[in-house]
């Protein structure tokens, strides 16, 4: 598991685990760059991996391998 830097990492929108910063930067579509420090809870929203903004929850469950559910 990748740990948490002062740039960020990256995260699968397959699996949901951490991946090194090499695939997460080569694989954009299926990864996330989480943001550096703390984060506060966005209610379990989805986010999609490919444009980086928040989506409606019908299109995030449709679309498992591209998005991310956020706790």
């Amino acid at each position: 598991m990748t740990r948490m830097n002062k740039n960020g990492s990256y995260r699968s929108a397959k699996s949901g685990r951490y991946v090194a910063k090499a695939y997460g930067a080569s694989h954009r579509k299926t990864t996330v760059k989480e943001s550096p420090g703390r984060s506060g809870s966005t209610g379990g929203q989805y986010r999609s991996a490919i444009t980086g903004r928040f989506i409606a929850a019908k299109r995030g469950k449709a679309n498992p391998h591209i998005t991310l559910r956020e706790k």
